[in-house]
Formats: C-alpha cells, sequence, structure tokens
C-alpha cells in the first residue's frame, strides 16, 4: 500500500527541487509532533490505534463513473475532504521500516484544472520528505459528482532516491484500464462496504477504503478536532495491512496511523493549514506546469495522452 507517489527524471530534477523549495519561501517553522507519535516511533511494531477491522469481499474491483453527475466537479467542499484552492497543508511524522525515519508531507490544492475522463478536475500537488530529502512529489487530481463524493481521478507521482529518478507509477482514469474512485464519500456511513480509491492495475494502484467508525476528539499539532471520521485503507493482495487517515469536518485529513502488517508503519499529524499568497501562488504554479511537462516526457503513453493543465 503506497503512501504518496512520486517520480522525476534526471534531467528535470534539479528544476523541479528548486521550483519547490522556492513554492515554500515563507518561513515555516514546525512544531514536534505529539508525545503519542513519538513514543510509538520509537517501537516501530507498535499500533496506536484499534484492532485489526473486518471487511467483507468486495462486490466490484472499481467504481462506475457517471460523467452526467458533475455539475461543478472543481467545487469540492465535502465536509470530510474541502479542498480550498490554494491552502497548504503540512504533515509531520515517523516511517518505521528498517529503522525509524522523520517524515514530512506537503499538500497544496491550487485553482489549477485538468479535464480527465471527461470531466474537469481540481490539480493538487503533494511533495513527501523522507529524513529531509524529497522522496516523491506528485500531481492528483479531484472533482466532486452531486452527491458530494469526491472522486480521485488520477495521479502522476514522481519518485526519487537519494536526489535520482526511480519510477512514475502514473495511472489516469480511462487510460490503460485504469479507473477513477473515491476519495470520500458524500454521506460516510459506519458499517458500509468497501470503496475503490481507484483502479490502475498497470502500475498496481488498487487501494481500497472502508468507513471504520468516528472519533468524539482527535488532537494533533495543530489543534483538537471533534466528531472526526476514521477511514481504514488496504489493499487485497496486502491482508492485515491498514492505514488508517482521520478526517476533520471542514479541515480534512489530520492523522494518519496504521495497524496490522503494514511494511509502512507511517504515521503523521496536520502541523499547519495555511492560505498561501499571490508570490507563492506564482511560484506553485511554474513547479505545476513544470511537473507536467516532465510527466509528458516520461509517461507519453499514458499522461501523453491527457489535455494540458489549465488556470
Amino acid at each position: 500500500m503506497r503512501r504518496f507517489d512520486v517520480a522525476a527524471y534526471t534531467g528535470v530534477v534539479v528544476l523541479i527541487m528548486s521550483a519547490a523549495c522556492a513554492a515554500e519561501s515563507t518561513p515555516l517553522t514546525l512544531a514536534p509532533v505529539s508525545e503519542s507519535v513519538r513514543l510509538a516511533a520509537s517501537d516501530p511494531t507498535a499500533s496506536t490505534v484499534m484492532p485489526l477491522p473486518e471487511v467483507e469481499e468486495p462486490r466490484t474491483e472499481f467504481e462506475t463513473l457517471d460523467p452526467d453527475r458533475f455539475s461543478d466537479p472543481t467545487v469540492i467542499d465535502n465536509p470530510y475532504l474541502p479542498f480550498e484552492p490554494w491552502t497548504k497543508l503540512v504533515y509531520k511524522g515517523f516511517t518505521n521500516e528498517l529503522e525509524v525515519i522523520e517524515h514530512r508531507v506537503v499538500y497544496t490544492v491550487t485553482d489549477m484544472t485538468k479535464v480527465i475522463d471527461g470531466i474537469e478536475t481540481l490539480v493538487v500537488w503533494a511533495r513527501d520528505y523522507s529524513a529531509g530529502e524529497l522522496a516523491e512529489t506528485e500531481l492528483a487530481f479531484f472533482a466532486q459528482d452531486d452527491d458530494g463524493n469526491v472522486w480521485r481521478m488520477g495521479e502522476h507521482p514522481e519518485e526519487y532516491d537519494g536526489g535520482a529518478f526511480v519510477d512514475a507509477p502514473t495511472w489516469i482514469s480511462g487510460i490503460a484500464g485504469a479507473h477513477a474512485g473515491i476519495a470520500m464519500r458524500g454521506d460516510p456511513q459506519e458499517g458500509s462496504r468497501s470503496y475503490s480509491q481507484g483502479w490502475g492495475p498497470a502500475v498496481e494502484f488498487i487501494d481500497r477504503a472502508v468507513v471504520g467508525g468516528f472519533q468524539d476528539e482527535t488532537c494533533v499539532v495543530a489543534g483538537c478536532y471533534e466528531d472526526v471520521l476514521i477511514i481504514d485503507e488496504f489493499n487485497v493482495e496486502e491482508p492485515g495491512a491498514f492505514q488508517h487517515k482521520y478526517f476533520a469536518p471542514g479541515i480534512g485529513n489530520v492523522k494518519v496511523d496504521w495497524s496490522g502488517s503494514d511494511e509502512g508503519r507511517e504515521e503523521l499529524e496536520l502541523v499547519s493549514v495555511t492560505a498561501l499568497n499571490g508570490a507563492d501562488r506564482a511560484v506553485t504554479r511554474v513547479a505545476v506546469l513544470e511537473l507536467e511537462a516532465h510527466a509528458y516526457e516520461i509517461s507519453p503513453d499514458v499522461y501523453g495522452l491527457t489535455d494540458p493543465i489549465s488556470g
């Protein structure tokens, strides 16, 4: 089960990484993670959440997309996954693989759009840092249907190791057998069946999710939140491994945890939510368009079949 997908090509690594750094030109002091996450990181076998959830066999491998049900797809105001353009969310925590590694994720919602599978989507830019080094940078595409469901329409992740390009497992709905998935239900209900978060078998993206329940209060570095929704994510090919994500109303994802045999053992907490100013928005646009230009180079058979980002 992947965290955030990423990829890049050696010739443009410097351009993308320099733009990424510039997009964070406003100094940001990251508070330390909470005591619970710090202590859990010291024990790579520990799980800080509930027992393993019980998940029914899925009825279908992927979700059915109805393009006629997207009247205003780039207005994403789902209470548990609102995407306000030019909002930057920063997460900090650890991964517990062979060793405890500091982990930071920067998630930026833009006002840029891209048509995928006949539907206009909102562009989100994610960057994943491991031990202070860029490990992934990704363009992800989302749209909300008329029932309030937020759909993940595709992803272009670029993965790095030691500053060198490793891979780009791109999947786009409607291309190479891929299908859009649900990032958040419009009305998430405990006890409902699991759903596909995206179906990209060519790159082994077949993650699923199920509503795990609700928590009265969840406290992280950024603050305390009430009526928090817990989503249990899993992959049918990795039985017994779960990633748990906590979603606060009006904010979105505020915490990531794990249970079972999840090899990533990722723990993250929301540290800050920032509205980008004009200068940071301009730099972000440049970085996003540079990343897309590179996507056309390295993924001609998938990303190369899409229309360019607009905005």
